[in-house]
């Protein structure tokens, strides 16, 4: 599969660049868009963004990027995390930068969008605007820990989560503790 992944200025920002990385080395050609807001929420939060070498890189004022047309034919995008800011724009077909293009033209397209939104508490608006995209066929997936994986570290709490979202995306692995083993 050709899988886009964004990466907004979140908290969690390293979660979106440990997922690209996966992506690769589990057989998947793998494009990732950077926004600047990321890069500093990766610089606060201590993590310096490392990319697999075959995975192409994008930043998000590359408005001519491949993703940003349909005849790209990218089968699969995840923002990872969503900023509420990025969900906002999303619902309301805002596309003024890489990433909310992407968006737009994956939903334009038809492809399935997963939006890994992180916030707590989430408010009323945002509630409703991921309702409003979950009717259009977009998967809202806040990185959510599961305690059932029993996690001994953060690395696994974060494999967790990443692994929820490659179930989503339809990519094999096993980098977690599933419910029935």
């Amino acid at each position: 599969m050709k899988i886009i992944v964004g990466i907004t200025g979140a908290s969690g920002a390293n979660l979106g660049v440990k997922l690209a990385n996966l992506l690769p080395n589990l057989g998947h050609e793998t494009s990732v868009i950077l926004s600047d807001a990321a890069k500093i929420s990766l610089e606060k939060e201590g993590f310096e963004p490392k990319f697999n070498e075959q995975i192409h890189i994008y930043s998000n004022d590359e408005i001519y990027a491949p993703m940003a047309s349909g005849s790209a034919k990218f089968d699969k995008m995840i923002v990872a995390p969503c900023s509420i800011n990025s969900l906002a724009k999303i619902s309301c077909g805002i596309a003024e930068s890489l990433i909310l293009r992407a968006c737009a033209v994956t939903l334009k397209e038809k492809r399935e969008l997963i939006l890994g939104v992180r916030e707590t508490p989430f408010s009323t608006i945002s509630l409703m605007q991921m309702a409003e995209l979950s009717k259009l066929g977009v998967i809202i997936a806040p990185p959510v820990y599961g305690a059932y994986s029993k996690a001994k570290s953060i690395d696994e709490l974060e494999n967790f989560i990443i692994g929820k979202w490659l179930d989503l995306l339809g990519v094999e692995h096993e980098i977690y503790k599933r419910w029935s083993k």
